[in-house]
């Protein structure tokens, strides 16, 4: 049985929401953050770097929660959660998957916690927090999903950061986000896993 290591309220949601999208069973692995649990040696043993979610498929240690959605979507094909190697969209497919991670959260960081001095635009992976809301947004307007019909582990990711940023007014609430959350908000293995998540918290 695969293992997840979580914490609620963290970015190891989207981990826990992929996980519920499989219909797989698998087992919740309590790693609370707001204890310190992180940074004891077991886990570390488990990710060096201290951090929530990781997954645990028989041998197999993947970390880092895009990661985590991304093995997991091609671990079970059968639910259509990826695009498959050979179809010409899996490259853009691929790109939604890491945008999250490496636009969208350094973005909210940097504007959220403004440097003394700016950066250089072309020093920052994410060019500006201005530009990735915006083509955020226009991606996610086309809808219903970031491929189209189908919905993937792109959406987690994406749909995730956006719940998040929003929630905790990093995002600005435009129109296409709140459209586009909302409909993601409809899917029955969201509303269990933010159950899980809300059910832990309040404990």
């Amino acid at each position: 049985m695969m293992q997840l290591y979580w914490s609620p309220r963290s970015r190891s949601f989207s981990a826990l929401w992929l996980m519920e999208e499989t219909g797989q069973p698998y087992e919740r692995v309590l790693t609370d953050i707001s204890t310190g649990a992180q940074k004891k040696l077991d886990y570390l043993a488990i990710n060096p770097m201290g951090k929530v979610p990781a997954l645990r498929h028989g041998d197999v240690v993947i970390t880092e929660a895009a990661a985590i959605c991304a093995y997991l979507a091609d671990e079970f094909p059968d639910k259509k959660l990826n695009i498959p190697v050979g179809n010409p969209q899996r490259g853009v497919y691929l790109k939604w998957l890491f945008f999250g991670p490496t636009c969208i959260e350094p973005a909210i960081t940097d504007h959220r916690f403004p440097r003394k001095e700016e950066p250089p635009r072309a020093m920052l992976g994410y060019g500006s927090y201005d530009t990735v809301v915006d083509v955020l947004a226009k991606a996610v307007a086309k809808g219903p999903c970031l491929m189209g019909n189908q919905f993937t582990a792109a959406d987690v990711v994406i749909g995730s950061g956006l719940r998040w940023g929003m929630a905790f007014k990093l995002l600005p609430e435009r129109p296409e986000f709140v459209a586009y959350t909302a409909r993601l908000a409809q899917r029955p293995a969201l509303q269990r896993a933010e159950a899980k998540d809300k059910e832990l918290a309040a404990a």
